[in-house]
């Protein structure tokens, strides 16, 4: 009752409160970040190696297990490492105590996989090491299609234009597209024709890497003009490279040609993306741990249209899922249900107590609560989630209880008061005298 009494005494004092808070909660919404999850900060790290074509024993003894034997030797505070290997890939997770300072174990892992890549087979590629987050999540799903552009060409536009269009978007995270064909050059050998000739397929591969470099050439210096000088060392077109010449058998030289067949393909594909019966190529959008959802949706919605204008006329950009309308959902029905609370609250006390200052109390109270709780959370660095709607949605009912206990006690408060001259509507004047 003492807080009563003091807002009965001065007044204007907590209606300046009443207004820093709206200021401040009102602008804690505006720039308070919004998202699905809370962010949860995992010490877990994930190395990736890849190496096409090698069989999974070969990967697991010369790639994996040493992997281990030099992370568990050179990085500290580590917990527990798990690793899993396949056909070409090698992965390790490596889990940290906690309180870890994730950016130094990061580096760690990154300068340790960059060292042991000198031992490991010829050829292999840097590992992919990323940092798990609980919080990052799909967000967006961008389907990619075209009845007169083919497999290849639509996943090539996600790959190297759309991702490139996007990758301005604070925040966010794209993986390699899902579906269509990756692009590659294929040599299709004809092993009779090796046979014949005497040529095996090793010859056939370092021919293709002699006669496909890029070396440095420099410029021609003639009186005060300089000219760039290019050397005829690389195929321009597909069909060029049937023109390689591979071995000198017999006096003759053997071409690419007479043994093999080079032509545009495509590497084997694994995942099939329909759309409307159409393949085509699904391009995931993650957001990074410390982003805004509806932020990020945003500005990925905002640049879509001039990204359809300068897409191929034949080529379909549609979002299939939209993350942020969830958000949006659960943000708008903790506002729905505070505004019902308040307003059925207001009228139970206008019409059983008959007071409008008693009204004017609840309806200012509610909202304002959840305002200054809204602020703390900002404050603290915390983001309106799931976890904290859903808090603020469990709020509201305790709020509505103490609301109607204020506006009864402070009408009991001013009905008892000598001084009090308004009128006291209550069905019983004599007990609030009591």
């Amino acid at each position: 009752m003492w807080i009563v009494n003091l807002a009965l005494r001065r007044p204007y004092t907590f209606v300046v409160m009443a207004l820093l808070i709206l200021v401040l909660g009102t602008t804690a919404v505006v720039n308070m970040r919004t998202d699905i999850f809370p962010e949860i900060d995992i010490p877990v790290i994930t190395v990736l190696w890849t190496y096409k074509g090698m069989e999974t024993s070969e990967v697991e003894s010369r790639i994996t297990t040493y992997s281990e034997y030099a992370i568990t030797s050179n990085v500290n505070n580590i917990r527990q490492v798990e690793s899993q290997t396949l056909n070409g890939v090698g992965m390790i997770r490596i889990y940290f105590h906690p309180g870890t300072n994730i950016g130094a174990a990061m580096a760690q892992v990154t300068s340790v996989s960059q060292a042991i890549r000198a031992v490991m087979p010829p050829g292999v590629q840097p590992p992919i090491i990323v940092q798990f987050n609980a919080s990052s999540v799909p967000i967006l799903q961008i389907a990619l299609s075209s009845k007169t552009m083919s497999e290849a060409e639509v996943y090539d536009y996600g790959l190297y234009i759309l991702r490139t269009q996007l990758s301005v978007v604070q925040g966010l995270t794209m993986p390699t597209p899902s579906g269509g064909r990756e692009r590659q050059i294929m040599v299709d050998i004809d092993p009779q024709a090796l046979q014949a000739k005497g040529i095996d397929p090793q010859e056939v591969a370092n021919a293709v890497n002699a006669f496909n470099l890029a070396a440095p050439t420099g410029v021609a210096r003639i009186d005060t003009q300089e000219y760039p000088v290019s050397m005829n060392n690389t195929p321009q077109t597909v069909a060029a490279f049937n023109s390689i010449p591979i071995k000198l058998v017999n006096g003759s030289t053997v071409f690419m040609r007479d043994v093999a067949q080079v032509r545009d393909g495509a590497n084997t594909q694994t995942t099939v993306v329909r759309k409307n019966g159409e393949r085509g190529a699904l391009v995931t959008l993650l957001k990074n741990g410390n982003a805004s959802t509806l932020d990020i949706v945003g500005r990925v919605k905002e640049m879509l249209p001039a990204i359809k204008a300068s897409a191929p006329k034949d080529l379909e950009i549609e979002l299939l899922f939209d993350q942020s309308l969830f958000v949006t959902a659960a943000v708008e029905g903790v506002i729905h249900e505070s505004l019902i609370a308040g307003l059925l609250t207001a009228t139970m006390i206008l019409l059983f107590l008959g007071s409008w200052r008693s009204t004017l109390i609840v309806a200012v109270s509610i909202p304002l609560s959840i305002l200054s709780s809204i602020f703390l959370l900002f404050a603290l660095g915390y983001s309106l989630n799931v976890m904290t709607l859903g808090g603020l949605a469990l709020a509201v009912g305790i709020l509505v209880d103490d609301a109607t206990f204020t506006a009864t006690s402070g009408l009991a408060s001013r009905c008892g008061r000598r001084s009090w001259t308004g009128p006291c509507r209550s069905p019983d004047r004599r007990l609030f005298q009591r």
